[in-house]
């Protein structure tokens, strides 16, 4: 009786054995399963066409077309294409000796973009000029660029000249930009983000979505610079991306045993450098949403629904302008998320104009120190190299699109200390000139700006 007990057992498990063997090889001959309704077209990799991409998913891509309509101002920003020059006239004086003193316009919705940066007048349109105009620019402009670095390479597409790239790029800002075809995974396509990423020993592919919902966006909202005679695209992030660790790296890394600048300020001599766009960097440094976990995409992008649909809303503006969707899911009481915004950038942007005005002082003390043959030269590299932080500070706040929001904290450190090295500049340069009237203040008291 045990041996029959003991071969029914045996039995038994021999017969699950096999069904399990053969659930197991059933279920890995069956197709890749298919997320949400099966794709309507096959999408190629790098596929530029982002109306193809919009045929499986008609949501996100009619959705993102409402960028083109994106031409509201809020109040310290928007998407209409004011002039910054217009709105605060000192950045003529602080920009004084480069194209950003000619043109200075806010960033409209992501369908501009590729009209927007053909249209403006900062561009070197000659090709013969050694300063002419690099296909560099082109590179958070069109949704062409993926496929362009993956057959020409980043290099040879920098170095090209931009009127010379124009005829290859032929969309604007799209799908394959953020997306991977097929499995609309998101992805780091910038070949300058991956290149910075490394730098810092890390691997995009270990990110989880909801870190990518933010990586993606630093494929363009980050600071960078063109680095050698190829304008080659370069994030400065090898020391990490606090705005202490990026300071270091423009410190530290020479160019023909010079430090890199993007102009050499007139009158003064100071090597100056541009600030590009930094949401990135300044959102990661710490910031309380940041540290909470929120990602970019969370309150650009949020989730709506439509019907049984539910997705991300792909027309990518301020939360200002839905601030019951975009800060709503976390947020109850919205009317005091609105007027806590608007406390924070008015402190933020006041505190800004003040660090212009001493920025402004300082640049004149140094004209003028710099004009005397007299003047200790010495004390004046010193006011000069503190005239260049200053003003980057500076530029790292006001050309990140939020006003301080992002980081309110981090702004007002970094505007501190830029005013202060602006009046520590003012009074090397008194000192070196031997004139106490140097040290006096300017007065530029204008207008905050009016919001819609």
């Amino acid at each position: 009786m045990k041996n029959y007990t003991t071969l029914i057992l045996v039995g038994i498990i021999l017969v699950l054995a096999a069904v399990l063997t053969g659930t197991l090889v059933f279920m890995q001959n069956q197709p890749a399963p298919q997320r949400g309704v099966a794709p309507i077209v096959e999408i190629k990799p790098m596929e530029p066409d982002s109306s193809l991409w919009g045929q499986n998913f008609p949501n996100e891509y009619a959705s993102f077309l409402k960028t083109k309509n994106n031409t509201i101002d809020t109040t310290y920003g928007g998407s209409s294409k004011y002039s910054q020059l217009e709105r605060d006239p000192r950045q003529k004086i602080l920009f004084a000796g480069m194209p950003f003193s000619k043109d200075y316009n806010d960033d409209r919705g992501h369908e501009w973009a590729l009209i927007d940066v053909n249209e403006t007048k900062r561009l070197n349109l000659d090709k013969e000029n050694p300063k002419r105009t690099p296909g560099t620019c082109y590179s958070c402009k069109s949704s062409t660029n993926p496929k362009l670095w993956n057959e020409l390479g980043m290099a040879e597409y920098d170095k090209t000249f931009f009127g010379d790239m124009t005829a290859k790029v032929t969309t604007t800002i799209g799908c394959s930009n953020c997306h991977e075809a097929g499995t609309m995974r998101l992805i780091v396509t910038n070949p300058a983000l991956q290149e910075a990423l490394e730098a810092q020993g890390k691997d995009w592919n270990t990110f989880s979505r909801q870190e990518m919902r933010t990586i993606v966006c630093a494929n363009c909202h980050v600071e960078y610079y063109f680095a050698g005679p190829g304008k080659y695209l370069t994030f400065p992030w090898s020391e990490g991306t606090h705005i202490d660790q990026i300071w270091q790296y423009y410190e530290t890394t020479l160019f023909d045993g010079k430090k890199f600048a993007d102009w050499e300020y007139p009158n003064t001599k100071t090597p100056m450098l541009k600030v590009q766009h930094p949401e990135y960097e300044f959102f990661s440094a710490g910031s309380t949403h940041y540290n909470a976990g929120v990602s970019c995409a969370d309150c650009h992008m949020p989730y709506v629904r439509e019907g049984a649909a539910k997705y991300s809303m792909h027309d990518i503006h301020s939360p200002l302008m839905n601030i019951e969707l975009a800060c709503g899911q976390c947020h109850s009481d919205t009317e005091k998320v609105k007027t806590r915004v608007t406390l924070i950038q008015d402190q933020v942007y006041n505190t800004k104009i003040a660090t212009e005005d001493a920025i402004v002082d300082a640049v004149n003390a140094i004209k003028a120190a710099a004009a005397n043959p007299s003047s200790d030269a010495a004390l004046l590299d010193q006011a000069r190299a503190l005239h260049r932080k200053s003003q980057y500070l500076w530029d790292f706040v006001s050309a990140e699109n939020s006003m301080g929001f992002h980081n309110p904290e981090y702004a007002l450190e970094i505007l501190a200390e830029s005013t202060d090295l602006a009046r520590q500049a003012q009074m090397l340069a008194a000192q070196a000139a031997n004139d106490p009237s140097l040290l006096k203040t300017g007065t530029y008291y204008l207008p905050a700006p009016s919001g819609n």
